[in-house]
Parts: C-alpha cells; sequence; structure tokens
C-alpha cells in the first residue's frame, strides 16, 4: 500500500462498494475469491488512496478493474490512463476489462488472467 494509508471515511467507501457490486463485479468476484486463480488471494474493492481498486492480489502485485460504459467515452479514457499510470508507479500491474467481455465471455477473460498469472517471472 502506498505510504497514504486509507482514511476511515474512504475506508467506509470501499465498505460500501463491497455491498454495491456490480452484475459484472459480483460474476468476476465467484471466479477470484476462495484463491479462485491459480491459488492467489484476491479482494474487492480495495483502498489503495486516492482510488478503491475493482480487485487487488497483494501477491502478485496485480490489479483487475472492470470498466463500463462511461470508461469508454473521452474522459473516461482519460481518468484511465491517470489512474493506470498512477498505480503503475506504484509498483501494481493493472489488467482492465470491459463490463461486456465478463458478462459475454466471462471463461475468455479468466483465461486471460491465468495466462497473465503463468507469464509473471516467479
Amino acid at each position: 500500500m502506498p505510504d497514504e494509508r486509507a482514511s476511515s471515511e474512504q475506508r467506509q467507501f470501499a465498505r460500501h462498494l463491497r455491498y454495491q457490486l456490480t452484475d459484472c463485479e459480483r460474476l468476476m468476484w465467484r471466479q477470484l475469491r476462495n484463491r479462485g486463480l491459480a491459488g492467489f488471494k484476491f479482494r474487492r474493492q480495495h483502498p489503495w488512496p486516492p482510488y478503491v481498486l475493482d480487485f487487488y492480489c497483494a501477491e502478485l502485485r496485480l490489479v483487475v478493474e472492470l470498466d463500463g460504459g462511461q470508461h469508454y467515452d473521452d474522459a473516461g479514457l482519460a481518468k484511465d490512463r491517470l489512474r493506470t499510470d498512477y498505480l503503475k508507479r506504484q509498483g501494481l500491474d493493472v489488467l482492465r476489462f470491459s463490463n461486456l467481455d465478463v458478462l459475454q465471455n466471462l471463461d475468455g477473460v479468466m483465461t486471460e488472467l491465468l495466462r497473465w498469472v503463468e507469464a509473471r517471472p516467479p
């Protein structure tokens, strides 16, 4: 986690998000929870100031973000670029998937995640 600790407000917001998962987040969480991806532990709606990450694996230093339609206009793309750049500077890898991919091709998304994990150096 970065030097800054999550504020109590941010932790509370992340807790709220955990109980308000979108359908896509719920589907992905069913796959990742209980070490469902190659035995790695993921957290959902994990605070990483100034952001809350959709899914985070500390052991892999991997962030998985699910993007809805608002992420694909110019403003959304610019915001996502800033967020991804910031997280990469923190030493994290970021993988993004569209909500549509998760809803229509969950097996393909999980295959891509597994490929990423297997391609990582030990």
